[in-house]
């Protein structure tokens, strides 16, 4: 069977930087919905159409298919006792929200001198990577995946 709308697509996958660095990958095969769902880079999605078990992709990724360019204005200094100080340390990383109110992951990046520095970019972002994938299984998707946008079950999301 090929990829088309409406495939579960089950595959093992490597994401690497411009360096060739592994970012990230995968130990056992991960399913998502294909057909314009959201749950994959499009630019991925868009070279998995009608490839079959055994195939193997290779898309560079520039920022803006990925991560998103890395944006200066979510870098901000906050007062240290503005964080539970029992809990504050660099790497957490907690929930904000923009002017528009869109919830923002953000990553402490320093602490010093009753300052905390907080990220809200994606650790990724400005990056070009190289997401290399296998097709491993592909298969009709359910009604019920299909209406609620994602796979259930092995590899996919459980409610």
């Amino acid at each position: 069977m090929q990829i088309s709308m409406n495939s579960v697509v089950t595959m093992t996958y490597q994401l690497k930087n411009s360096k060739g660095e592994v970012l990230e990958e995968s130990k056992e095969p991960v399913a998502y919905l294909h057909g314009g769902y959201d749950n994959i880079f499009p630019k991925v999605e868009e070279m998995m159409h009608d490839k079959k078990i055994g195939d193997v992709i290779e898309v560079t990724l520039e920022p803006v298919d990925g991560f998103g360019d890395y944006d200066e204005e979510l870098v901000q200094i906050e007062p240290e006792n503005a964080f539970p100080a029992e809990q504050l340390k660099e790497g957490m990383q907690f929930e904000g929200e923009d002017e528009t109110g869109e919830v923002i992951l953000y990553t402490v990046t320093n602490i010093a001198d009753g300052k905390v520095v907080v990220d809200g970019n994606h650790p990724w972002a400005g990056e070009r990577l190289l997401f290399t994938a296998t097709v491993t299984d592909v298969r009709k998707a359910k009604t019920v995946e299909v209406e609620h946008k994602h796979v259930h079950g092995a590899g996919g999301h459980h409610h």
